[in-house]
């Protein structure tokens, strides 16, 4: 294995990971909003 290699999987690893743990975070977000949204009405 290539060290390069293995820095580049990770570095991918790395983006994949905090892009779902932000789209978690903005789906909570929506749904925390849109609750709130709900029971002032």
């Amino acid at each position: 294995m290539n060290t390069a290699n293995i820095y580049a999987a990770m570095e991918i690893m790395w983006k994949g990971m905090a892009g779902i743990f932000i789209t978690i975070l903005l789906i909570m977000l929506c749904v925390w909003l849109l609750g709130k949204i709900g029971k002032k009405k």
